[in-house]
């Protein structure tokens, strides 16, 4: 297909767009700032942009990854959210229904699931969420502008029946933490994989297998995130002792997380349950916290990309997403 792909100078877009045109798209990329998989250098607020990308490229379908992100509310007002997220997400999905697109695909994220006791981890237990977990208070403009966003999605599927698939991802790129020492960055990860991280790798394989299904399904919400080794009978343990809980899972980690000089978390909050995704599209994320204590094991690199260097398109073009700008 000729698929249009926005964020495609992002993290998911550099791993997402090659990924695509391997598998034989014709891939347009929009973004705004210019990288090797950008074709068309704007933002998707710009109504009249949107609609000439779509007349100039044939666009037959969309992957909307572009939006803006948590750490950019230091940078940005909270208009600029809901012009980049809110009616940018409206723009294409009015594009794609005139269009007569069958199917069309946004990343979301996890984020807006996080109400501020949930941060606060004020629970006795570990929190199990899933896509029915309620009720969403979002902490953020960043949150609230992309749960607005599903609903847009929501709603113009219902109106259209266009295939319309929402992901939520949990964490897969370079964030703030990154640079922590304690524990040290991999480390972090690492642990991260027991409950709330996948790779961009799996990501960019979650939307291109929510692309393949978008039509048959009508509407779907999904989490991706590496499949939790654990189940909700061990919220407590988690939030109690979540490294007892964890070696009963895998005998050995303690060991070998003693042998490299890391440290299993004492304490789970939250656990994302991205099992509905497998069982609904037939996708599950790849590499799992199994994954990380075979590298240990055999004293492989992590199967998990950094690039710490990498700079985010919204800082590189802010000049185009500034409102009024």
């Amino acid at each position: 297909m000729r698929l249009l792909l926005t964020g495609s100078t992002g993290w998911l877009g550099r791993h997402l767009a090659p990924r695509l045109a391997a598998l034989g798209h014709e891939v347009t990329g929009l973004d705004v700032a210019p990288g090797p998989h950008t074709q068309v250098i704007g933002s998707v607020a710009n109504r009249d942009l949107i609609d000439e990308t779509f007349t100039r490229h044939g666009i037959e379908a969309v992957i909307h990854a572009g939006a803006l992100h948590k750490p950019d509310i230091a940078r940005f007002p909270s208009q600029a959210f809901i012009d980049t997220n809110i009616t940018g997400t409206l723009n294409l999905l009015e594009a794609a229904t005139r269009a007569g697109h069958d199917r069309f695909v946004m990343t979301s994220t996890t984020s807006l699931m996080i109400s501020q006791a949930v941060r606060d981890e004020v629970s006795d237990a570990a929190v199990w969420m899933d896509e029915d977990y309620s009720p969403l208070q979002p902490r953020n403009i960043y949150g609230v502008t992309k749960l607005a966003a599903e609903n847009l999605c929501r709603q113009v599927q219902g109106e259209t029946g266009m295939g319309t698939i929402v992901i939520r991802t949990s964490r897969f790129f370079p964030e703030d933490d990154d640079t922590h020492s304690d524990p040290p960055p991999e480390n972090l990860k690492a642990n991260e994989f027991l409950h709330r991280r996948l790779t961009v790798e799996d990501a960019a394989e979650a939307h291109i297998a929510a692309l393949d299904r978008a039509p048959e399904i009508g509407f779907g919400l999904y989490i991706a995130s590496a499949p939790t080794p654990f189940a909700r009978e061990d919220c407590a343990e988690l939030k109690s002792d979540a490294a007892s809980a964890i070696a009963r899972y895998f005998p050995d980690a303690p060991a070998l997380y003693a042998k490299k000089g890391w440290r299993l978390p004492a304490s789970l909050g939250r656990v994302y349950d991205a099992s509905r995704m497998e069982r609904e599209i037939g996708f599950r994320c790849r590499t799992d916290f199994a994954a990380i204590l075979d590298a240990l094991r055999t004293g492989t690199p992590m199967p998990f990309a950094h690039d710490g260097g990498f700079v985010s398109p919204s800082t590189l073009g802010a000049d185009l997403i500034l409102p009024c700008a």
